[in-house]
This record gives structure tokens, sequence and C-alpha cells, in this order.
């Protein structure tokens, strides 16, 4: 019986690839997570954001902690490597520092909120939760110390003291900033974090041959 002489007839879901449909439960899964936290959210919540019924949600996600952990590890990833790009995309390094700090900023800034997960979840006493956002910080100290060591004279455990201080710096400046309303225009915010990481870092002498800058140009 067709639709003109029987009445609508119900529309089957839509059949994604596999990656598409984990991307799609994914997306919603974090817009679910980000308004009500981990405890909140529900599964029943998440399959109806994406459209789809239980039984697919966990044919992708045994349960609602993987779902959690994958997401993390989408975003802990992502900062990670936008400080690393920063890191390789100049060899000035005070265009780093600009680039390590518009980092966090940028993370800290997106229109999908993802920054709750990674450094406001209600579920960080979870071993796998907390050990994931240890990594972010690990991460972006090793991209940051890899290139002091290219670009100095320091040793592996001073050349990580001071990494630490300039991601700790950038990533809770941004956090800062973004809690507080916003009331410094971002750019502005960036340039004066990045101004003052780098008028500390930049008193350490250069190795020969590279071209970072040193402490006689800064403005």
């Amino acid at each position: 019986m067709t639709a003109a002489s029987g009445g609508a007839q119900t529309a089957r879901p839509t059949r994604l690839p596999r990656s598409a449909r984990r991307k799609q439960l994914l997306a919603a899964a974090q817009q679910v997570f980000v308004a009500h936290g981990y405890h909140a959210a529900a599964m029943d919540d998440i399959a109806e954001r994406a459209g789809v019924s239980k039984p697919v949600l966990y044919q992708h996600f045994p349960g609602k902690l993987e779902l959690y952990l994958a997401l993390l590890d989408t975003h802990c990833d992502a900062i990670i490597a936008k400080v690393r790009d920063a890191m390789l995309a100049t060899s000035d390094n005070k265009e780093r520092v600009k680039g390590a700090v518009r980092a966090y900023f940028d993370f800290m800034d997106h229109e999908s909120e993802a920054f709750r997960l990674v450094f406001e979840s209600d579920l960080r006493n979870d071993p796998q939760v907390r050990q994931r956002v240890e990594r972010v910080e690990a991460g972006c100290i090793a991209a940051v110390t890899d290139t002091i060591i290219s670009d100095t004279n320091l040793g592996g455990d001073a050349a990580q003291l001071l990494a630490s201080g300039l991601v700790g710096a950038a990533g809770q400046s941004a956090q800062y900033w973004l809690a507080n309303g916003r009331r410094t225009p971002k750019a502005e915010a960036e340039a004066l974090v990045a101004a003052l990481i780098w008028r500390g870092i930049a008193s350490f002498p250069l190795q020969e041959g590279t071209s970072g800058g040193t402490p006689a140009e800064i403005g």
C-alpha cells in the first residue's frame, strides 16, 4: 500500500557507515555531557539526541563510561596536538609562545564547550578519567620541553620545569579568563599572557644557530 492510498509510511532510520555513526553518537554525547555532567547524563538522553535507539548506541559503546572516555581521548589528543603544532609551526620562539597560549584560549573558548569534559569533569576521581586529564598536561609539557632543549643549553629536568611553567600559565590564565566572563577581549588576553611568559623564558640564552629571539629583542 502506498503512502498516497494508505497514509504516510514510517520512515526507516538512515543507515550510516560505522565511522559516521560513531561520530554522530559522540557529537550527541558531548552535548549531553557538557549540558548535564557525567552523573546526570543518561544513555536514553544521548540516544534520543542522536536520533537512534538505545540498542544502536550500545552497538558502538558498551556503556556510558566508555562513551565518556572516547570523548576525553578525542579532546585530550586535540589540545596536545595544538600545542605541539604551535612548537613546530615556526622557529621563532616568541611566536611559539604566542601559539601555545592561543591553543589554550581557543580550546577554552570553543563553542562546543568541550573543555568542560577535560578541565571541569565531575568524574575526575575515576582513575581512567584522571589518567587522561593528566596526560593532557604531560603531553603539552613534553612538546614544549623538546623545543626548549633543542634551543637552549638547558638539561632535561630544567627544560621540563620551564615547560611546566609555560603550560601552567597558559592553561590557568585561559581558564580564569573564561570563568570570569571574558571581560578582556580574547586577542588582548592572549597577548598579555604571552608577553608575561615570553619575558621570562626569553632570558635563557639560546644555543648558537637558533633564531628564536633574544632578551634584547623584547619590546
